[in-house]
């Protein structure tokens, strides 16, 4: 992992993660009508996907000092946002107002090359140390 920017934008991305599940439980009306305006509202299934926010949120924040959780979690994360991307794709024009639908699907798209960018950088310098956490090779 880019060893400068990995614990800053890991700490930026679980605070993130965590900000948006407390603003889908706390109002999935205004984050329906604001932010997800794709088939008929649900306030349940909302609450239901802020539970993933929030616990990819919390496993981000933890990862800042858990060296070796780093990797697998930028995998799941990157995994996670390709297919959220695609998803997006699929429903890019069901948005009201229009724009609406091209935006998610780029701002989903920057999430995912961050944590892909991250995640390159780890491969070219992390070794193991035999305890379990990865180590980082000094340049």
């Amino acid at each position: 992992m880019h060893r400068l920017a990995l614990r800053p934008l890991l700490a930026l991305l679980g605070l993130y993660h965590l900000l948006l599940g407390v603003a889908m439980v706390a109002a999935p009306r205004t984050f329906f009508d604001d932010v997800a305006t794709y088939g008929a509202f649900n306030d349940h299934y909302i609450r239901d996907v802020a539970t993933f926010y929030l616990a990819l949120g919390v496993v981000l924040l933890v990862a800042v000092g858990k060296t070796s959780w780093q990797t697998p979690l930028l995998v799941f994360a990157a995994l996670q946002y390709g297919f959220h991307v695609v998803n997006h794709l699929w429903d890019i024009a069901d948005t009201d107002p229009g724009w609406l639908g091209p935006a998610n699907a780029a701002a989903l798209a920057l999430i995912g090359v961050v944590l892909v960018w991250l995640l390159r950088g780890g491969e070219k310098g992390a070794t193991g140390s035999g305890d379990g956490e990865a180590v980082t090779r000094p340049r």
